[in-house]
């Protein structure tokens, strides 16, 4: 179970002593500070001054499992020449058709495997070979690791685990194994190397592709700790209920927080990611001017929700080609008279080819009218995997064809007519244009562009015109798709006929519908698809993304940057050029030298863990407290949002010690003193109105509770169920500002609470109200220390921040507890670190008081003053 103590953003304790150790307790040299080991590449010996930002000479570094470039081997007369040339036609081919999204004069570097197996001999030619004239950098595997890394490990085990299926016995799935783990992390080892041999860390924008690198981002943060890395996932990214099950969850998820961008194709995708860094890194979000970030350990890391699109030239194209049209001639002639229906899908257990098929034999037994008209011709792309799985599916996606083609077939007519890619980009087109309706039944999908590029190639093109007759024209400018809801590409469809594909019934039924829709109808479908299609391209994705890439990485140089942690548990800690940990040396010598201080301490997360059961103070905390109150040159509070009864219950063995409850709003200065109150208005009768509220959200909410004080009333998740004790505090906070516009009070979210209390009672007024008192009384203090970890703390830290009634030379120590974003200067890691250095002052201050000893004398001996005695009487 994540402990408590992790909901802190960036709280680096849940990390081993050894390692925070290694952290420099004082900085006070702007730049980068170093990885301490973790790497140190050239990228990184930037001390002493800030970088002066990115160079207009910057590049994008591509990184994908495959390079867009195919390889075919001749043999000559010298021996064996290897041959090269861009995959251009691959309609899958996104890292070479994304930089049409880019500008034309930014140099484009591409890193991956080659679809080719080059002899060891020949390799170091090739990749010079490659990068000369293609720019591009092979990543050369051997066999065994390929097996390993991107069979064993990508397609058989990470995959499906990302498309929902659990490997639940041995027969169903392939479980977790160790040694195909060790393969993929040595396989993104061998990319990150040869990313390293060509990248400017200083100017260049990394983007990685897909969930074969996903541990890339770790590798190369470890070795540029300002390196600016941008990651997309085409895979669907599962709910935490799956992705949990994952062993390495953790070093994956931690190596997608090592990007400054990570995109998603739909929301869904990127709402699983959020609840998975809630719910196991305690980490959570937020959305400011329409960008979702992450903090995590001083760094922001931004969100992208866009699908991809498609290139719509290159479809065009083809669309052009006489190859194109007269294919396209012999297709509608072969079905002259009959209502195509189309599907395209890889071969495997995702795409619900055996589902479709038995949708189309329901779709014939339900309407006689419609056998020997409809025709469904499934397109199967090659498996991109191996193993049993596919060999299973392959068998039933025959059985269950040849079983309809048998009870609804005649001659001259076939109802399921299945073609075994690969067939060219020219094929695909061709039956793109002749087909009435394209089915996409696939169970889970990432972003499935099939939807896509049939509304592109059902648009009316010239010379397919005059190859396919008059009227032609017409029939390309209308389309239907039935599209399966858990498809990446389903809510851009808003025309789409969308469909559950496991209710075989309700697919039949939209194939129906998209074969027998009157041709108005389709065509105003097909016009708002392909408004979609056209104006969300691929260029437009790479585009949108290299954007935000820029945007994200703005800050590098604004930071304060350094390395901890070892293996993938790597990460970097940012902080701003002005925030400093508290050094306890530091401190203590300027408590020394000041004569009026005064101390404001939070209780709850910054004296005592959040986790702690039993909140009462340690005789520790009671000792250091009474040490600090006993110096006469101090005036020691307690500022907390606790009731007044259980702060003097408490505090009760530090007599001299002041308090401050329910945020200031009732004060006393030591333990014989009246509490005071704030002068607010007294009527309390909102509290009527808010506790009916809070108590249905309570019922609603295990885990949840309401604190009931005087002044204010609060509702606290801290025992609930993570995300949904963020979200039921997000709708309270909501409903109660809604319902209390009018009221003279104030609704905050705090750490794990939304709290009502009335106007002007703050943390911040009790620093204003001290300090008036104090300085009324002659006693203007030299030395401020306010220490707070909540939101409420940050009201102290403001006004502190904007007073200018403290003396000049007065030495002001504003601290928060984790690195977060805050008004104070400085931090401390943890409530026991807090409790550390104020144990310093406490001693401190001890030392300062007691009285000075005496001169010590030598004592003479007898002898000696024998000595003295007759050397007198010689005399």
């Amino acid at each position: 179970m994540l402990s408590r103590s992790c909901f802190n953003l960036l709280n680096l304790d849940d990390y081993s002593v050894t390692d925070r150790a290694r952290i420099p307790k004082l900085m006070n040299v702007p730049g980068i500070i170093t990885d301490f080991g973790g790497g140190g590449g050239e990228g990184d010996e930037e001390k002493g001054e800030v970088s002066p930002g990115v160079k207009n000479g910057s590049r994008r570094i591509i990184v994908a499992n495959q390079l867009p470039v195919k390889a075919f081997c001749k043999d000559e007369k010298e021996g064996k020449k290897w041959c090269f040339e861009w995959d251009r036609y691959a309609l899958d081919t996104l890292i070479l058709q994304l930089k049409d999204g880019l500008s034309p004069d930014l140099e484009i570097v591409y890193v991956g495997c080659l679809k080719a197996d080059v002899e060891l001999n020949d390799q170091e030619e090739v990749a010079n070979f490659l990068w000369e004239k293609f720019r591009c950098v092979p990543t050369f595997l051997s066999l065994d690791l390929i097996n390993k890394y991107y069979h064993g490990f990508c397609k058989h085990y990470l995959w499906p685990l990302f498309h929902y299926m659990l490997p639940l016995t041995s027969s169903h799935g392939v479980r977790f194994d160790r040694s195909n783990w060790l393969a993929y992390v040595s396989a993104n080892k061998i990319f990150a190397d040869k990313v390293y041999e060509v990248i400017n860390p200083d100017d260049d924008y990394v983007w990685i592709q897909d969930y074969h690198l996903m541990v890339l981002p770790t590798m190369l943060r470890k070795k540029y700790s300002r390196i600016k890395v941008g990651f997309f996932l085409h895979s669907p990214f599962p709910s935490s209920e799956i992705y949990r099950t994952l062993p390495v969850r953790d070093e994956i998820l931690r190596a997608l927080l090592n990007c400054d961008l990570v995109g998603f194709q739909t929301f869904d995708y990127a709402r699983h990611f959020l609840s998975c860094c809630s719910r196991m890194l305690g980490l959570d979000y937020q959305s400011k001017r329409g960008y979702i970030g992450i903090d995590y350990f001083g760094r922001t890391v931004t969100i992208k929700i866009l699908p991809v699109g498609i290139h719509m030239g290159q479809i065009q194209n083809v669309m052009s080609l006489p190859d194109t049209a007269k294919k396209a001639k012999e297709l509608k002639e072969k079905y002259e008279g009959k209502i195509v229906l189309l599907g395209i899908d890889d071969m495997d257990m995702f795409k619900g080819i055996g589902l479709k098929f038995l949708a189309m034999g329901h779709l014939l037994e339900q309407s006689p009218s419609l056998r020997g008209r409809v025709v469904l011709v499934q397109i199967t792309n090659p498996p991109r995997s191996r193993g049993n799985d596919i060999r299973e599916v392959e068998e039933e996606v025959k059985k269950i064809a040849s079983e309809i083609n048998m009870k609804y077939g005649k001659p001259g007519y076939e109802p399921i007519v299945c073609i075994n890619g690969p067939v060219s980009t020219q094929d695909k087109i061709a039956h793109y244009v002749i087909s009435e309706c394209v089915v996409v039944n696939a169970v889970r999908d990432g972003m499935n562009l099939v939807p896509y590029e049939y509304t592109v190639s059902r648009q009316s093109n010239n010379n397919l015109d005059k190859a396919l007759g008059p009227g032609f024209n017409g029939e390309q400018r209308k389309s239907m798709i039935v599209v399966s809801e858990f498809i990446g590409c389903s809510p851009s469809l808003s025309g789409a006929i969308r469909v559950n594909p496991w209710d075989i019934e309700s697919v039949a039924t939209g194939m129906t519908s998209g074969a027998m829709m009157n041709d108005r109808e389709k065509e105003l479908r097909h016009e708002k698809h392909y408004r979609y299609v056209s104006s969300h391209d691929v260029a437009y994705w790479a585009r949108s993304f290299d954007q935000d890439l820029k945007r994200a990485c703005e800050e590098h140089y604004h930071k304060r940057c350094w390395g901890i942690g070892l293996g993938l548990g790597f990460r970097v800690v940012a902080l701003g050029p002005n925030f400093k940990k508290l050094s306890v040396a530091h401190i203590v010598s300027s408590y020394k030298l000041t004569n009026s201080r005064l101390i404001l301490l939070d209780y709850d997360g910054t004296m005592l863990p959040e986790d702690k059961v039993d909140k009462a103070p340690s005789a520790e905390v009671i000792s250091i407290l009474n040490g600090l109150c006993s110096d006469p040159k101090n005036i020691v509070f307690i500022v907390s949002g606790r009731g007044r009864d259980t702060l003097s219950k408490w505090f009760s063995p530090c007599p001299e010690l002041g308090l401050s409850a329910e945020h200031g709003y009732f004060t006393r200065w030591s333990k014989d003193s009246d509490w005071e109150s704030r002068p607010v208005p007294a009527d309390l009768d909102w509290k009527k109105v808010v506790l009916p509220i809070m108590k249905k959200y309570t019922e609603a909410t295990d885990g949840s509770s309401i604190e009931q004080k005087e002044s204010a009333l609060v509702w606290h998740h801290l025992e609930a169920d993570p995300d949904f004790g963020i979200w039921q505090a997000k709708e309270l906070l909501d409903h109660l500002e809604s319902v209390l516009a009018n009221e003279p009070v104030v609704v905050k979210r705090g750490q794990h609470i939304v709290e009502v209390k009335p106007q002007d009672v703050s943390k911040g007024l009790v620093f204003q109200s001290l300090l008036a008192s104090m300085q009324s009384k002659g006693k203007s203090p030299d030395f401020m220390l306010c220490i707070g970890d909540d939101r409420s703390d940050e009201d102290m830290f403001e006004s502190i921040a904007s007073n200018n009634s403290l003396p000049d030379n007065a030495e002001v120590f504003a601290c928060t507890v984790g690195q977060k974003p805050s008004m104070a200067k400085y931090y401390l890691d943890d409530p026991a670190e807090v409790v550390k250095m104020l144990q310093g002052l406490s001693a401190a201050s001890t030392a300062m008081q007691l009285p000075p000893k005496a001169p010590v004398h030598q004592v003479a001996s007898v002898e000696d003053l024998s000595i003295v005695k007759n050397h007198a009487s010689f005399v």
